[in-house]
């Protein structure tokens, strides 16, 4: 996790070098979309990360705001970490593929707060729909706030 907070260790435990080249297509893709304000490549707090900040119309005042990290690697692992922060506390939740001592290779750490280890589950073969998973997810939560 960002702002300030360590990093999941086994983000950095895939083995493959980042790619680039699909941090830039997925940033492609998602700078058409209206969900998000800022799309940052490679922050200075995460070089190796696309960090894709919601506009705020989707949630209630009490998120401050919520962002979408990305982490792809060439050897197909990655982690999706979404995050919002409330006045008082935060919600975290992730996907992962990558090799692990707690989890099988796919999992997910499951919101509120993203335990170590988290749940063993099967991730899409294809980023495309993987990231179309993890959209689709962030979204029906984003309804919910509005829904109650």
């Amino acid at each position: 996790m960002t702002d300030g907070q360590e990093n999941d260790p086994s983000d950095s435990l895939s083995g493959g070098p980042i790619d680039f080249d699909r941090l830039d297509a997925i940033r492609e893709r998602l700078a058409t979309d209206d969900r998000f304000t800022k799309i940052e490549e490679q922050p200075a707090f995460a070089p190796e990360r696309l960090v894709c900040r919601y506009d705020q119309q989707f949630y209630p005042e009490r998120v401050r705001r919520a962002r979408l990290e990305i982490v792809w690697f060439e050897n197909g692992d990655f982690s999706l970490h979404y995050h919002e922060a409330h006045e008082t506390t935060a919600f975290d939740h992730r996907w992962d593929r990558h090799p692990s001592n707690h989890n099988t290779r796919d999992h997910i750490h499951p919101g509120p707060d993203a335990p170590t280890p988290g749940d063993d589950t099967t991730h899409p073969t294809d980023w495309r729909d993987v990231l179309s998973l993890a959209l689709s997810e962030i979204e029906a939560r984003q309804h919910g706030f509005w829904t109650k």
